[in-house]
């Protein structure tokens, strides 16, 4: 059993780290909370693996399961829960403005080695964030 959840804890982090490691955003949000999964699994699991033992110590039963790490992961879902509803409005705002899931706002793979002076800057002087960069670009 012990094996089992450490593959399934193994499994769920490697998951996670390559998902948070791709350039989209929905793949970052998924990749995070597949990674919050797996540490509510390991915390879950250190508070010893028992079956029909009550979670409090009493003079009539044998052993107890430790009650804190329960506690830690039901504090751990919610405040992940909160957490990814946040990071997905934020995702669906960025999305929004920028008609684009790409983190570094690259349409395509192949916009990915443009020289700063290739890229089509706007002139508009009603909006300076668009206005082409000044300086050291080459």
């Amino acid at each position: 059993m012990e094996a089992l959840l450490a593959l399934v804890i193994g499994l769920q982090t490697a998951g996670g780290i390559y998902l948070i490691l791709r350039r989209r955003t929905f793949s970052v949000i998924v990749g995070t909370a597949l990674l919050t999964y797996a540490v509510n699994l390991f915390l879950f699991a250190s508070g010893r693996l028992a079956i029909n033992m009550p979670p409090v110590y009493s003079k009539y039963a044998e052993g107890y399961t430790d009650p804190l790490p329960q506690a830690l992961v039901l504090t751990a879902i919610v405040i992940s829960f909160g957490m990814t509803a946040v990071a997905v409005l934020i995702a669906l705002g960025a999305f929004l403005e920028s008609d684009t899931d790409h983190i570094d706002l690259r349409r395509s793979p192949g916009e990915m080695d443009l020289d700063p002076d290739e890229i089509p800057w706007e002139e508009d002087p009603t909006e300076p964030g668009l206005q082409r960069p000044r300086g050291d670009f080459g």
